[in-house]
């Protein structure tokens, strides 16, 4: 059987859910995707969020790829961008266009939602990541900062 391509919606927990242990498995990291999961209700209030993107690829009842991406509204102009923040395929489930259905889903959301463009990183060292999004996109080499949060000085 093909698999589908299933925007996630708020009855939609139990593909979120199956989403995140595919993400845990496939990033090797268990712990981030499956250590503290969200209640029901949390899960579902997330999956109402209007800038929330959620896409699942299922097969025979099975999550085997998952997309997760966020619309951000630009202050400068009228428009967003999407940023898309995770991706995976299930490792059984690779080179059969899982990945490139996924964000051709989104794209046509995005063309939808009148989105200015859609980014994405990929770590050094992901090869298969960076040949998918050279191929659908255009590279930019930019650096990623991680600035941890902090109370303010005069708190």
């Amino acid at each position: 059987m093909a698999f589908a391509v299933h925007h996630l919606g708020v009855d939609d927990v139990p593909l979120m859910d199956a989403m995140r242990a595919m993400f845990g498995a496939a990033f090797e990291d268990e712990a981030t995707y499956l250590g503290k999961p969200p209640s029901a209700d949390e899960a579902r209030a997330w999956l109402a969020r209007e800038g929330v993107i959620a896409l699942a690829a299922v097969e025979d009842g099975a999550v085997i790829g998952g997309l997760v991406a966020y619309v951000l509204p630009k202050f400068e102009q009228a428009r967003s961008e999407i940023y898309l923040y995770d991706l995976a395929v299930d490792a059984a489930h690779r080179r059969r266009g899982v990945a490139t259905a996924l964000i051709r889903h989104l794209q046509a959301m995005a063309a939808e939602r009148g989105a200015w463009v859609i980014f994405v990183q990929a770590d050094q060292g992901d090869d298969a990541a960076i040949a998918l999004y050279t191929r659908l996109g255009t590279r930019e080499d930019v650096l990623h900062f991680d600035i941890p949060p902090r109370p303010h000085p005069s708190r």
